[in-house]
């Protein structure tokens, strides 16, 4: 079988607005992206995925779309969209872009005309409308809760200024879900996904791709509060037991309507020449289920999220791996890896420790299959702690400021230490960069032979290097402590990870090499590998 690029690529997410402004309005845009590519193509990625940079009024970060087939013009225009696709690839890389097919904006040309027309009108039918329970339809019609909190019906008024129908969006009330039994939805999606392949781009990250079909929507949840606690992957309190029995059964995701969508989406994938993939964004319970959207008829990559939220643990660390390439094995898809996202935790925030980062990094680099960086993270930054004032993530307006949600990990990237908003703008950025962040300038990273930047292209380097890193070759677990991690890939590559308190030694018989490490200072000497703790090698044997 021929090998295609992105079963073991290592995929950089940018968030366009936080990335490059090249115009001095404090937002990123595609110009600046394009700017930035000698930098990632050094950086040693072999593709880059953008979040949303379509036409949108921007209330949930671009994930709120007007018009998927053309550029906001806060970002730029189709003409810098064309040619960033073309300079990307004279760059070496591929390039994805993210696809939002569970709901549009209530700004789109649909939506409006929605609004305008009568209950039961083909209009609304592309859209879940329906009329509210009670005697004069003024409670929704069910009790399911947004997943960013709050219920998951807005009612609108009518023509005539009464008060109307409802209707349901599952996230903020200016995203409504599409209604995906309605064939003008596929059809219209159909025209997006081969304007964008026309284009040259080389695939699609899937947003929500467990959520387009819906069921039993005039049911209610036994416990829709729970329910929405249990979707947040950064909900540790809850307990195991109740976590998995409130998502074994969502009437709103996972269901099997999806499925015949992505098999019609993977006809037109390979209908065009060369390797165009997919990627999709879901949370399935149990996970064994991730894999029916990745059979050989359907979509290509699934995220693996467990290390958005994997504690400092050894033991589930090894069985989420385990699991992982054992459920991905049954239907031939590749494993993928993910430390953190534009709706997660940065990494070293989360463990609280950048040598835990560093360490974790590198067990991940070392798997069979792809990665997946998000912007930052090759920095080593940390979350940014913005104020109140100046947040705008939905997710903190909905949960009345109980929840910052994620505009901590979106603040913009500092690339020149000494500049005006560390080179990122000359306007005044959207989100206010940390006083202290400074230290992680990409200019103080790259003349700092033993920063976090210059650890990761090492990591991506050998990657491309190292017939043993990567591809999909399985891994063979080595007996160890049970706070070690230690595996053994082709061709005498082995990797130690030691998760405990305590140094962890070796002894070897045979010459042993150190390719990489999570610490400068590790040697083997007189045949011994002292590894510290909270450290991750690279060994070839």
């Amino acid at each position: 079988m021929t090998k295609t690029w992105w079963r073991d690529a290592a995929i950089y997410q940018i968030y366009p607005r936080s990335f490059q402004d090249t115009n001095g309005d404090g937002e990123g845009d595609l110009a600046g992206v394009i700017e930035r590519l000698p930098f990632l193509a050094g950086l040693g990625v072999d593709a880059l995925w953008l979040s949303p940079f379509y036409k949108s009024p921007n209330r949930d970060g671009g994930y709120d779309v007007s018009d998927p087939r053309d550029v906001d013009p806060r970002f730029g225009s189709l003409v810098d969209a064309k040619e960033l696709i073309l300079k990307t690839h004279e760059h070496g890389m591929k390039i994805i872009f993210d696809i939002v097919p569970n709901h549009f904006s209530s700004d789109h040309i649909w939506f409006q005309e929605a609004l305008k027309s009568k209950p039961g009108s083909p209009s609304r039918n592309r859209f879940h409308f329906y009329d509210g329970r009670g005697p004069e339809g003024n409670e929704p019609p069910n009790n399911w809760n947004s997943v960013f909190g709050g219920p998951s019906w807005s009612r609108v008024k009518e023509a005539d200024g009464s008060l109307g129908q409802w209707y349901l969006h599952l996230f903020d009330s200016s995203q409504p879900d599409l209604n995906w039994e309605n064939p003008e939805v596929a059809e219209d999606f159909e025209k997006t996904l081969r304007f964008w392949l026309d284009l040259g781009i080389d695939g699609f990250r899937i947003d929500v791709a467990h959520g387009l079909a819906k069921d039993a929507i005039s049911q209610n949840h036994p416990d829709p509060e729970g329910l929405t606690r249990a979707l947040r992957l950064d909900v540790v309190d809850m307990e195991k037991t109740v976590r998995e029995n409130l998502l074994k059964d969502i009437p709103f995701f996972d269901r099997d309507g999806v499925h015949q969508i992505y098999r019609q989406w993977r006809k037109i994938l390979d209908s065009y020449e060369g390797d165009r993939m997919s990627v999709a964004e879901i949370l399935v319970f149990p996970t064994i289920r991730g894999t029916r959207y990745v059979r050989p008829d359907e979509l290509h990559q699934i995220f693996n999220f467990d290390f958005l939220v994997a504690p400092w643990d050894a033991t589930m660390i090894k069985e989420s791996i385990d699991r992982t390439l054992r459920e991905v094995a049954t239907v031939g898809a590749p494993a993928t890896w993910v430390l953190c996202n534009h709706d997660s935790s940065r990494i070293v925030s989360r463990l609280g420790d950048s040598d835990k980062a560093k360490a974790l990094s590198m067990i991940l680099h070392a798997l069979p299959g792809g990665i997946y960086i998000y912007q930052g993270e090759e920095l080593g930054l940390p979350d940014a702690d913005v104020p109140s004032e100046f947040r705008q993530d939905p997710v903190f307006f909905r949960s009345n400021g109980s929840d910052n949600g994620r505009d901590g990990c979106r603040v913009p990237l500092p690339w020149l230490s000494a500049a005006e908003n560390y080179g990122f703008s000359t306007g005044s950025p959207w989100l206010p960069q940390p006083k202290a962040w400074a230290d992680y300038a990409v200019d103080v990273e790259s003349a700092d032979p033993n920063s976090f930047l210059n650890f990761y292209k090492k990591s991506l380097a050998l990657r491309k290097s190292h017939p043993a890193l990567g591809g999909e070759d399985s891994i063979q677990w080595i007996e160890s402590p049970e706070s070690v991690l230690h595996f053994q890939r082709s061709l005498g590559l082995q990797i130690i990870a030691n998760l405990g308190a305590e140094t962890y030694s070796l002894n070897f018989t045979s010459e042993v090499e150190i390719l990489h490490s999570s610490r400068v200072e590790i040697v083997v000497q007189d045949g011994v590998l002292n590894v510290p703790s909270n450290t991750t090698v690279w060994l070839q044997f």
